[in-house]
């Protein structure tokens, strides 16, 4: 077991610490930007004191100033806002910050929120971008900074192939341990585009498969989930719950005795995850990345109805994408290296754009994976089956070594992060985006809808449509990236004008988003509507019972507690 801080940084020769880092502000004497609701600046001072008690004055910060929303930057994200905001950049602010140390200094936290009945929001590190970052849904909400200071890689087992992580543990982290005790040759991370975002909090976002792991509920309890739940016959009995190890098949079988329970942790307001397990990829034995160009716009529908067979049968082994040209354009150069127009870029100009950069309209990322004799059969049925579309290419990295994006690509699907993918965000001048990510089939019908939907609907906002369909095993992931100007409050109305009308656009067509930016989280969650919205009473009923005062994020995904009104924190846009 290694300590974060003793690991290699994200530039791969150092420490990181700038996501690490205490916010701007003041002590327990501030006055905070926003108070907390329904608190007066005493009671919530009084609370700062406690907390202190509990982590330390220099664990516990009150946002006094907006210095701390001047951060914005991936490598440096703010801890109390977003810092790709789309609301005035006041008003998802968090009233002070605090970092716990270990999973018993979370307990008490909580149990102190729920005597104050002061709201929490729970974050790892803060780079949830294009979703909202730091920021809590309700103003004032005090930020649980889970992975300033619990950022311990807990276990790495080889037999199992599985690590146990806190939450300030990056994928960055997670590989540079197994480069470091030579485990890469052994086992191999599933990492996401960016590589700086925390294992835990991508994982709970739903962004990456993961096995059980340890909740904070919202009564100060400490559940472990899976075979968690079975005490280990070595742990010390008179050791505290959260200092008793663990059970042995704790990571190797998620589900456990009764009820799956684990679900309702994700993308949820239930509990605060503080370890988890995740299973490594045994190394395969061999990898080669490729690439597949097409030509025509029109390419998309038969390259997704060439892709459905393939990838449920396991010929891509991976999860592959099929990005637009300018996707792979705005990672290689900002919007002025290709016009001078203020015009959303005419399919010309895209031709001509991809012409210039040797791509196509839609350029196809995936991998293969095994021994020589198995990738050589698995890269002649995938060739074979793509290059039926009259004018696609096939390339591998070593035949195009100046495509930027195809190098990062090579990089992550063999497991090794990067943080190059987000250069993308500065398509405009003070780049940031949203993400509007709704469900498709991985039919070639549905891509061109959703691509036809979208596309219009990004040009009446005069903004470019860039986006990519990432293809899981039954359906496909279509992220959309709006990307605006946030120092332009014209662009920023556009942006929250266009992801609200897409949210109304697909829910008419039967498509619903998987994850979403807190200013439209309520939006979704009306949509889904089926049974005079079933699914959201539901919803509220385990948040009543689990959490009867409320305290633990409050609105997240739109399920608010009784006593809160939704109308009363409407996103002023």
């Amino acid at each position: 077991m290694k300590q974060h801080d003793e690991l290699q940084g994200e530039d791969g020769v150092g420490p990181s610490p700038a996501a690490f880092r205490a916010p701007v502000g003041g002590g327990s004497d501030a006055r905070p930007l926003t108070l907390p609701p329904n608190c007066s600046l005493e009671k919530f001072q009084d609370y700062i004191r406690r907390i202190e008690v509990i982590v330390g004055p220099e664990n516990a910060t009150v946002i006094s100033s907006d210095d701390e929303l001047q951060k914005d930057h991936y490598l440096d994200p703010s801890k109390a806002h977003d810092m790709f905001f789309v609301a005035e950049k006041t008003f998802f602010v968090s009233s002070a910050v605090v970092a716990p140390r270990n999973v018993g200094e979370v307990q008490a936290i909580v149990r102190l929120c729920n005597e104050f009945e002061i709201p929490i929001w729970p974050f790892s590190i803060g780079r949830n971008v294009g979703y909202g970052g730091s920021a809590p849904r309700v103003p004032g909400s005090i930020g649980l900074d889970m992975g300033r200071n619990m950022r311990k890689i807990l276990e790495v087992n080889e037999d199992g192939a599985f690590a146990v992580v806190e939450p300030g543990v990056t994928f960055m982290d997670l590989h540079n341990y197994l480069v470091e005790h030579n485990l890469r040759d052994k086992m191999w991370i599933d990492t996401p585009d960016l590589g700086g975002g925390s294992v835990v909090g991508n994982t709970i976002e739903r962004g990456v498969g993961y096995t059980p792991y340890g909740v904070i509920l919202p009564d100060g309890t400490l559940w472990r989930s899976g075979m968690g739940g079975l005490p280990n016959p070595k742990a010390d009995k008179n050791a505290a719950p959260q200092d008793q190890a663990w059970n042995e098949t704790f990571g190797l079988f998620n589900y456990g005795f009764g009820p799956y329970n684990d679900g309702i942790f994700t993308q949820s307001s239930l509990g605060i995850v503080v370890k988890m397990g995740i299973w490594l990829m045994v190394n395969p034995g061999g990898y080669q990345s490729y690439m597949v160009t097409f030509p025509r716009d029109e390419d998309l529908h038969q390259a997704v109805e060439i892709i459905r067979p393939l990838r449920v049968g396991m010929v891509l082994q991976n999860v592959p994408t099929i990005r637009h040209v300018l996707l792979d354009a705005a990672v290689m150069g900002n919007r002025s290296k290709y016009t001078n127009s203020d015009k959303p870029l005419t399919d010309e100009e895209i031709d001509a754009i991809a012409k210039k950069l040797n791509l196509g309209r839609w350029n196809f990322y995936g991998a293969v994976y095994g021994p020589e004799p198995v990738r050589e059969v698995m890269l002649s049925v995938i060739k074979n089956s793509f290059l039926q579309i009259p004018g696609a290419k096939f390339y591998h990295p070593e035949d195009m070594p100046d495509n930027e994006v195809l190098q990062i690509r090579d990089k992550t699907l063999q497991g090794i992060p990067t943080t190059d993918e987000l250069k993308w965000v500065d398509w405009l001048p003070n780049g940031a985006h949203l993400f509007f990510s709704p469900i498709a089939k991985v039919s070639g019908d549905d891509a061109k809808a959703q691509y036809e939907v979208t596309r219009k609907r990004c040009e009446e906002a005069n903004f470019d449509f860039i986006g990519t369909f990432v293809v899981g095993m039954r359906e496909m992931h279509h992220i959309v990236c709006i990307v605006f100007n946030r120092k332009d409050p014209e662009h920023r109305r556009r942006a929250h004008w266009l992801i609200t009308t897409l949210i109304q656009d697909a829910a008419e067509r039967g498509w619903g988003e998987y994850r979403t930016h807190l200013a439209v989280m309520d939006q979704i969650a009306k949509t889904y509507s089926f049974n005079d919205h079933a699914q959201m009473k539901l919803n509220e009923k385990i948040k009543e019972a689990l959490d009867p005062k409320g305290i633990l994020a409050p609105g997240k995904n739109g399920v608010w507690p009784k006593h809160y009104n939704p109308e009363q924190w409407r996103v002023p846009i």
